[in-house]
C-alpha cells in the first residue's frame, strides 16, 4: 500500500482550481462575459465611487487607463490588480 502525502500547498492548489471552475460554471450557465474594457460610468458603478475619486485614482496613478478620443477606457484587469493590491486583512 503507498501512501501518498497532501501538503497545504497541494491542498491551496487545489482551492484555487476548484474555485476558477466554479466561477467558470457560474459564468457560462448565466451568460455573462467580462468585458475587456470599461468605460469611466461602467467602473464608477462596479466600485460605488464618485467621478471625482475617479479623477484622483487617474492623476495619482493608482489606476491607469486609455484614452480615445474623448472616452476613457480602463481595462478590468487592471481594476482587478488594484482591488488585489489594495485588500487588507484584519485577522487577528
Amino acid at each position: 500500500m503507498e501512501v501518498e502525502l497532501i501538503t497545504r500547498e497541494d491542498l491551496h492548489k487545489f482551492r484555487i482550481e476548484l474555485l476558477n471552475s466554479i466561477k467558470a460554471i457560474i459564468t457560462h450557465q448565466a451568460g455573462y462575459t467580462e468585458k475587456q474594457w470599461l468605460k469611466s460610468n461602467e467602473v464608477r458603478k462596479l466600485l460605488k465611487i464618485s467621478s471625482g475619486t475617479l479623477q484622483n485614482l487617474r492623476i495619482n496613478g493608482t489606476l491607469t487607463y486609455t484614452k480615445v478620443g474623448s472616452i476613457i477606457f480602463y481595462a478590468y484587469d487592471d481594476i482587478q490588480k488594484v482591488l488585489e493590491k489594495n485588500k487588507i486583512n484584519n485577522s487577528l
